[in-house]
């Protein structure tokens, strides 16, 4: 998968759970249309699958997603004409994308449980067409499956995925007007039409919508607070806004450091709370990011998770090194880190120093060998993610201070 997507080529790739594709199936509520009435929607699951969703959920942040995976399982086993446990299975593999474990096996085990939750909530629907959540589920996988014709430039195809997405979710809307969790996906589409209206034109021409700033972020701070099972995914979302968008790092640094604190088995939050720190300066609070990565590392019980750790640790450090101008430093790290590959732990770790290389060498004006490294990342068999990232890189190279350095 070597292309950008050239609709969301200017947002990062690993924004964590949920973030990227969201805006697609976010449009369905922007329509009047198909306006219908109100009904009531009964709670067909146990109260405690709410439960086990949340734990699930937590189970991904912490990137533990064999636990995830076998609660998730257990809902298909347990409820079959449910489509809840079905999409979440496809979140386990859209975590694992995140996360970087981007092989086409992994794209095709996505687009398979994508494909099974629609089978399932349309089957529901046919068969009952009370509940909301039914048209949640649906209209959220049709948007994430829009989302992959999007990357594959296929407009057509995503247009018509996104008006199916559209009647599915206004009726969800209608019938559970008080649901919270549509709120991420709101303000993420407001959000994102608003702030980068020239990338996202053809959507926002299609659907008459200009989107607003202000109200993404408010409905995303409301989702932050009061959403059922989207709340830590909405504050993931508000971090990458803040630290990558808006130049807001000390908004960021309050709410990473609550997940940091959270979710201590994903190094990731970590990584951007020394980032947040960097960004604003506090030296000595960015190397107490640094040490508590490698203390970790050091207490690790596996020499899996004492790579990752400690890989971590270093690619905060070439982080530091670039925003300081320390551009061979940084090589020297980058390089240390693709010493030690880990193909199947740990992708994430070649094609992100891989990419790293190449925007330091664009940051000392050597374009033809950040070029190259570009060219490494695409030609990876999995990039992690950081191919749509090589791809625009590619077309507009990093200048100082851009701020997907501390990507």
């Amino acid at each position: 998968m070597k292309n950008s997507d050239s609709l969301t080529d200017n947002l990062p790739m690993n924004v964590t759970l949920f973030v990227v594709a969201l805006f697609i199936f976010a449009i369905a509520f922007q329509r009047p249309d198909h306006v219908l009435a109100a009904s009531e929607s009964p709670d067909s699951l146990p109260m405690y699958v709410n439960e086990e969703i949340n734990k699930g959920i937590e189970y991904l942040y912490n990137g533990q997603f064999e636990l995830s995976e076998e609660i998730f399982r257990k809902m298909t086993t347990e409820f079959p004409q449910e489509p809840a446990g079905y999409f979440y299975l496809a979140m386990v593999t859209w975590s694992r994308l995140a996360e970087g474990f981007w092989s086409p096996a992994d794209v095709d085990e996505y687009r398979r449980r994508i494909d099974q939750t629609i089978e399932v909530a349309k089957k529901s629907i046919k068969t009952d067409g009370k509940d909301s959540r039914d048209f949640f589920y649906l209209g959220g996988a049709l948007g994430f499956k829009g989302r992959f014709e999007l990357m594959r430039s296929k407009w057509l195809s995503s247009y018509f995925l996104a008006s199916d997405a559209i009647e599915a979710l206004e009726t969800c809307l209608r019938m559970d007007p008080d649901n919270k969790d549509v709120l991420l996906g709101l303000g993420i589409f407001d959000y994102y039409t608003a702030k980068l209206s020239g990338v996202l034109k053809f959507l926002t021409n299609l659907f008459l919508y200009k989107g607003s700033r202000e109200e993404g972020l408010r409905k995303l701070h409301l989702a932050a607070r009061e959403a059922r099972h989207s709340k830590t995914e909405a504050k993931s979302m508000l971090i990458h806004i803040y630290l990558f968008l808006e130049a807001d790092s000390s908004k960021a640094m309050h709410i990473v450091e609550e997940l940091a604190a959270k979710f201590d088995q994903n190094p990731r939050f970590e990584f951007l709370r020394g980032v947040s720190y960097i960004r604003m300066k506090r030296h000595t609070q960015y190397r107490e990011s640094v040490q508590r990565l490698r203390d970790r590392s050091l207490a690790a019980d596996s020499l899996k998770k004492a790579s990752i750790w400690g890989k971590r640790a270093l690619y905060l450090e070439t982080v530091y090194d670039l925003f300081q101008g320390e551009h061979g430093e940084a090589r020297s790290k980058l390089s240390a880190i693709l010493g030690q590959p880990d193909r199947v732990n740990d992708p994430a770790m070649i094609a992100w120093p891989l990419l790293k290389i190449g925007m330091s060498y664009d940051l000392q004006g050597e374009r033809e060998k950040a070029l190259k490294y570009y060219q490494k990342v695409l030609d990876l068999e999995n990039g992690s993610g950081a191919q749509f990232m090589a791809a625009k890189l590619i077309q507009d190279p990093s200048e100082k201070n851009d701020p997907f350095i501390g990507y």
